[in-house]
């Protein structure tokens, strides 16, 4: 699903401008990303949670020269989903 198949969506249930839910929509993407940057989880009931976590730096070695180089310490994003999420999606399975 794209981003503006969700605009479509939040047009088709709440009935607003397209340009009003696009907005929204942006708006709503816009404070996770400022969160989730800013080094904070975001928790999304039923849905699950978004976890950065920080990785030190590291040896590593370059695979096509051999050559042992330092991988910085950097920030990962991880998702865990929520148990209500995945007893959903596994719903059919059973």
């Amino acid at each position: 699903m794209t981003k503006s198949e969700i605009v479509s969506s939040v047009y088709e249930r709440l009935g607003l401008s397209k340009r009003e839910c696009a907005d929204l929509v942006d708006a709503f993407f816009d404070i996770i990303k400022k969160t989730l940057a800013s080094g904070e989880n975001v928790k999304l009931s039923g849905f699950g949670n978004f976890i950065v976590k920080e990785k030190r730096s590291r040896r590593g070695r370059n695979p096509q020269t051999g050559e042992e180089i330092e991988i910085s310490k950097r920030k990962v994003l991880n998702y865990r989903l929520s148990q209500v999420l995945k007893d959903e999606i596994n719903r059919d399975i059973r």
